[in-house]
């Protein structure tokens, strides 16, 4: 078992994510999402989808990037 770095639950079948070569638990996607998650700069939300970047910043859409003053971002559905 392992404990959830985010809320210490210790669950029998965890989630294990491996990013920049640092091994993370989590209990639930939940919490990967809330430890893990770039957050919007213009409007602050966690970014599940797939976002936009604009030189090192991120977005959660096009229009959040172009309010921040990003030109020539379109969003992809």
């Amino acid at each position: 078992m392992s404990a959830c770095e985010v809320c210490g639950n210790d669950y029998a079948m965890p989630i294990v994510v491996e990013a920049q070569g640092t091994r993370h638990v989590f209990d639930c996607f939940e919490c990967a999402i809330h430890r893990m998650a770039p957050i919007c700069e213009h409007c602050d939300c966690k970014i599940i989808g797939h976002g936009v970047e604009s030189d090192g910043r991120f977005f959660c859409c096009a229009h959040c990037a172009a309010s921040e003053g990003a030109r020539g971002l379109v969003d992809h559905v």
